[in-house]
Order: structure tokens, then C-alpha cells, then sequence
């Protein structure tokens, strides 16, 4: 099959470009000796999983107990779920996936987090090996680094089922700044906070053996900083406009991903519309980017509908039934949307990958 006879809206991989993208940011860590694992609450699919695996990642993460529950299930189990637990529906979920697969890992960042992940687990005589989140100037969730941090280990250390084996923090509000000497100064002391509680940790005994952070836009720079074990990008793969536009050349990586629509009316001069509107495209971070088509730009239309617009005639060959090529602004939100990728070489279908941790929100 040939892109061309794709129905649309299709999520479209070139092979080629996602092959390049991976050695590029292995090949640029891999004298660092830090670890990469991979964040796949990005690609969601096992399929990629694989080829990552196979490129040199060690482990995965995973934004949610449900994206853990279905890599699992298909034989990629050596996971780091990135966000907190609670809720009495998840931990159950989570003693039986730990039963199952003890070498997926958890995060907290409070005591009471910890207990209740403790007692969830207490039943499968296998302890649940987790790591202490930091919050290194996100604001999001978190424990404050330093004795804030000492505190939570020593009562972490205390639980019967739970081992504490490293700490976490992710400087998500990092990951775009344009800029490359204020996102150089401030990404070092988000690492200067997240190694220095590691080491305090440490000389208080605890075996702090990961210490995670660092996503597309900042992990080249966490990772030659002293301390740091292990980054977590994801976007990096297929890459997405947001990031394309902040990271510019330094980046180092090309737009593999796009989505496939189709022309399905020409109204007026210097517009035309397709057939991909919000439930095909995610614009939270600003609207898809048009391929290979100078001038023109596209603004949602509504559910269905995606509206391209141009100024003169440059592009009034544009027919019904064309299909037209859009970068999403922001591939996480947007992969969410569909079942599967059309993995190509040079335009021609090769695979068709099941998105299996689509919708995976709890």
C-alpha cells in the first residue's frame, strides 16, 4: 500500500526520519554512560518500544498504571511509572501488575503516598522498589529537595514492602525554552538540587541508585552533569513542532510523524478544508504546520473539519481529494487520537502498529 491509498485522517511514520531521530540521541548520550529510558506515554506502542530497546534503551517510563498494564502485557516490563498512585481502584490494579511484574517501579512524594503503596503490595512478598520525587522547579508534584526530601527517605526506609531505590525530577518547564544559555543555567540548578539530595540521601545510607530526569528539550544537557543516572526523553522519536521550534538546530532532530488528511472542499480563493479538525489534531500547543506547502496555514475548523488558508494564488492548485501532510504542534495529546501509526519507507506502507496505551488516562 501506498500513502496515497490511506483513508484519512492517518497518523503517518517515516521510518526512516524515526531511525535517524533515535541514533542521533543515542549516539550524542551514549559517551555520557548515563542510562536512556525512554518515556513511551509519547509512542504508546510496543512496537516502538522494541526498536528503542533494540537502539540501546535500558527500561522505559510510562506516565500511568494503565499504559504500565498494557506494555506489560506485552512483554515490556521493566517500567518506571512517572506520576503518583492513589486511589483504592489503582492500588489494587497495582498489586496485581506488581505480582505479575516486580521490576516495574513506582514514584512518591509523601508519606502518606508511600503507605498507601506499602499496603497495596504487602500481599505479594515481593517489594516494590520506588523513588522519591523532587519537585526541581516545576511546581507540580513533588517534595521539596533537601530536608523536606531526608525526611520522606527516612520514613520511605521504614516500610516493611517498599524499597527506595533512587529519586526523580523532571524539569518539564524546561523542556522549551529557546534560549540555549538561560536553559543551560537554569536546567543546571534543577540538577544541582536533584543530585545534591541524592547525595544526601546517600550519606544518610540509602541506596539511591537511579537518579532519573531530563526529557527531549534538556536531557543532553542533564546528562553531563555530574550525578545523574538516567534521563527520560520521549518526544524525540517523532518530534513535533513545539519542540522543533524551541530546540531549532542545537536539536538535532526532524519531523517523523505527520498526519495525513485529505482536501474535501475548495469554498474560495486562498482556502481550503480538510478533514482533520480537533478530534485528529491536538493544537495545546499551538496549531499542525502544513508540508511542503509554502504560506499556507491551518487553524481548526471544528471537531472534523481543519481549515487551510493562504494569501495569493500560490496554492490554488490545491484539488478535493488532495491529501495534505500536517506536523502536530504537540505529538503526545495528538498520538492519543488515533488506533494506530502507518509506519513508511519513502511513501510506501510497511507496518501498521496498534497504539495499545491510547487512552490509558487512568
Amino acid at each position: 500500500m501506498h500513502l496515497s491509498e490511506l483513508d484519512t485522517p492517518a497518523l503517518v511514520v517515516d521510518l526512516d526520519l524515526m531511525e535517524t531521530n533515535i541514533a542521533a540521541l543515542m549516539g550524542r548520550l551514549r559517551p555520557t554512560g548515563v542510562r536512556v529510558r525512554p518515556h513511551l506515554k509519547t509512542a504508546k506502542c510496543p512496537e516502538v518500544a522494541r526498536i528503542l530497546a533494540a537502539a540501546g534503551a535500558s527500561g522505559f517510563c510510562v506516565a500511568k498504571l494503565g499504559e504500565a498494564e498494557v506494555m506489560a502485557a506485552a512483554g515490556i516490563d521493566d517500567l518506571l511509572i512517572t506520576g503518583e498512585l492513589a486511589g483504592a481502584p489503582k492500588l489494587r490494579r497495582l498489586a496485581a501488575l506488581h505480582a505479575r511484574h516486580p521490576r516495574v517501579r513506582c514514584v512518591v512524594d509523601s508519606v502518606a503516598g508511600a503507605r498507601m503503596l506499602d499496603d497495596a503490595v504487602a500481599a505479594t512478598g515481593v517489594p516494590l522498589e520506588v523513588l522519591i520525587e523532587l519537585d526541581v522547579g516545576q511546581g507540580r508534584c513533588g517534595v521539596t529537595p533537601g530536608e523536606p526530601a531526608r525526611a520522606l527517605a527516612a520514613e520511605v526506609a521504614r516500610l516493611p514492602h517498599v524499597r527506595l531505590v533512587g529519586v526523580q525530577g523532571y524539569e518539564g518547564h524546561l523542556q522549551h525554552i529557546a534560549d540555549p544559555e538561560e536553559q543551560a543555567r537554569r536546567v543546571a540548578e534543577a540538577m544541582g538540587r536533584l543530585t545534591a539530595t541524592a547525595a544526601l540521601l546517600r550519606a544518610d545510607g540509602h541506596a539511591i541508585e537511579s537518579v532519573t530526569t531530563g526529557g527531549t528539550g534538556t536531557c543532553e544537557r542533564c546528562a553531563t552533569h555530574p550525578g545523574v543516572t538516567e534521563v527520560q526523553p520521549g518526544s524525540f522519536v517523532f518530534l513535533d513542532r513545539a519542540y522543533r521550534d524551541a530546540l531549532g538546530a542545537r536539536g538535532g532532530y526532524t519531523n517523523a510523524l505527520t498526519v495525513l488528511a485529505t482536501v474535501i472542499s475548495r469554498p474560495a480563493a486562498g482556502r481550503a478544508v480538510v478533514d482533520a479538525g480537533l478530534k485528529a489534531l491536538a493544537t495545546d500547543m499551538g496549531n499542525p504546520e502544513p508540508v511542503g506547502l509554502p504560506g499556507v496555514r491551518y487553524r481548526p475548523g471544528g471537531d472534523e473539519h481543519g481549515i487551510l488558508e493562504w494569501d495569493g494564488p500560490a496554492q490554488d492548485g490545491l484539488a478535493v481529494g488532495d491529501q495534505v501532510a500536517l506536523i502536530p504542534g504537540h505529538i503526545d495529546t495528538t498520538v492519543n487520537l488515533y488506533d494506530a501509526y502507518h509506519a513508511h519507507r519513502g511513501g510506501g506502507v510497511v507496518a501498521t502498529w496498534p497504539i495499545v496505551a491510547r487512552g490509558k488516562s487512568q
